[in-house]
């Protein structure tokens, strides 16, 4: 018998591998699949400005990084003793506007650099719900806890999300014609916007993205992480205590299921071998200061240089490191 539904991924994913280049933005979805990238070592840049919700502030960052912006102290605005961009996430805020402009300016740089080299876009979009400035008409990509007087709220509709995107989309590809975009949907509950809204949101992404998809069938893909959440999973136990964010249990298994669609054979690979020495590394001895944890160490020493031999293209810096830390202290 079977107590589930699974959900079909669709067929013809493209497979990353770890020679691609890899920039994922959106909701706080993408932290955690991006994170989990950049450990099993991909190169993978992760939310240059931060967490942003709704697809318009996302196509917005990315037009500024194609029209190379630099942002000045005009830029931002102080609130609560605080410098922010309306276009950033808090952690670029600072007391000082010089601080906030360096932050943000610095990352700038990064996506802007990564931006004619990316083999892959992937883009999460959370809600379709915006703010708009109302002094300057603008979607924010975050109100910094502003007063909602100072916003007009709205929801967009599908042909505005395939519209901005299909003009963002003609960008990207001129600069970069073989770039590959992967769309999903955060399963994250927005229930501030109430259940029913919340739906309307998610339905507005899933037609916007879907269309985009048909428009585009050899550029654009979809991956089903809402409907894993959703649809298979569907269980409050797969929620995290505030019932609105995926447990540790659910993003791992959405995860799993990425990794078995979208990664290449030799990705699977890299990632079960180097899982290996991350596992040597977590091991706690009872008896640190015995050779025979000298000698465990030398020999995940040696694993390291054996796979960064084996995989000259991947970054192994912080785990030989570790070892060489580990090793000096028991020579002293």
């Amino acid at each position: 018998m079977k107590f589930f539904t699974s959900v079909e991924i669709p067929v013809g994913l493209p497979k990353l591998t770890h020679y691609d280049n890899l920039l994922l933005m959106g909701s706080c979805f993408t932290v955690h699949i991006g994170m989990k990238l950049r450990n099993a070592k991909f190169h993978a840049l992760v939310n240059p400005y931060g967490v942003l919700y709704n697809p318009l502030s996302i196509s917005t960052a990315l037009r500024e990084a194609l029209a190379g912006k630099v942002y000045t102290k005009d830029d931002l605005y102080e609130h609560n003793h605080l410098w922010h961009s309306p276009m950033h996430h808090g952690d670029f805020s600072a007391s000082k506007p010089e601080e906030a402009c360096r932050r943000i300016n610095i990352s700038m740089n990064e996506l802007r650099e990564a931006l004619s080299q990316l083999n892959y876009l992937l883009l999460t979009g959370g809600t379709a719900w915006v703010y708009e400035d109302k002094d300057t008409g603008h979607v924010v990509g975050n109100c910094h806890k502003l007063p909602e007087r100072y916003f007009n709220r709205r929801l967009l509709s599908v042909k505005e999300i395939v519209d901005d995107y299909t003009q963002l989309l003609m960008s990207l590809w001129s600069l970069n014609p073989e770039l590959k975009v992967i769309f999903t949907v955060s399963p994250i509950r927005h229930l501030r916007d109430g259940l029913h809204n919340n739906q309307l949101s998610k339905a507005t992404l899933l037609l916007a993205f879907s269309c985009l998809e048909e428009m585009f069938p050899q550029s654009i893909f979809y991956f089903p992480a809402y409907e894993i959440i959703l649809d298979e999973l569907r269980d409050y136990r797969f929620y995290a205590s505030d019932m609105t964010h995926p447990s540790e249990v659910a993003i791992d298994y959405v995860w799993e299921r990425f990794c078995m669609t979208c990664l290449s054979e030799e990705s699977l690979q890299i990632m079960n071998e180097s899982g290996q020495i991350y596992k040597s590394l977590e091991h706690k001895p009872f008896h640190p200061e015995s050779e025979s944890y000298k000698t465990f160490l030398e020999q995940t020493l040696l694993k390291i240089e054996r796979l960064n031999g084996k995989y000259p293209y991947l970054d192994f810096q912080k785990e030989r490191n570790t070892c060489l830390i580990q090793l000096n202290k028991l020579q002293k």
